[in-house]
This record gives C-alpha cells, sequence and structure tokens, in this order.
C-alpha cells in the first residue's frame, strides 16, 4: 500500500510522493504535505507558465515568480494562466 498524506492543495488523505520534488528544507515540507496528484498538476502547469511565458530559469526573478505561483496553485489561490492555453477536451 502507497504512503499518504493529507493533501493541502485538496484538504483530503491521497497518494504521498515517493521523494521531496525539491531539495531542502522546502523540498520536505512538500512531500509532507502535498499529494502526488497535486504535485504533477503543479508541473503541468509550470511547464506551461515556462514555455507560454518565456521564462529563463537562469534568472532569479524567473525562479522566484515559479515558487510564488507554485505556492499560490498549492493554496488553492489564483495562479497566473498561459496566455490562448485551451485545456484538452475529454
Amino acid at each position: 500500500m502507497s504512503r499518504t498524506v493529507f493533501c493541502r492543495k485538496y484538504q483530503q488523505e491521497m497518494e504521498a510522493l515517493a521523494f521531496p520534488p525539491l531539495p531542502g528544507k522546502k523540498g520536505q515540507e512538500i512531500q509532507a504535505n502535498v499529494s502526488k496528484q497535486a504535485w504533477e498538476e503543479w508541473q503541468a502547469l509550470q511547464t506551461r507558465l515556462i514555455n507560454e511565458k518565456h521564462l529563463n530559469m537562469l534568472d532569479p526573478t524567473s525562479r522566484e515568480y515559479l515558487m510564488e505561483q507554485m505556492e499560490r496553485f498549492l493554496n488553492n489561490q489564483e495562479t497566473d494562466q498561459a496566455e490562448g492555453y485551451v485545456p484538452p477536451s475529454e
């Protein structure tokens, strides 16, 4: 049986991440409080933001922007969206 966490985004017990997704204290905090599903959804949004906004990950300002958007996403706050993005239809 896989490990579970009480996901701060979905406010319910869900499957946990297998390992910290970031180095250090922040990664451990995410692993302890964010579900695998929420993290995968954040990664998809992060990829869209990087691509559509042409973010340079070597630029500290771009990295700071993404960390801010990550916190907003995981706390169920409004986040920036990639302009022109249309979710795939089912």
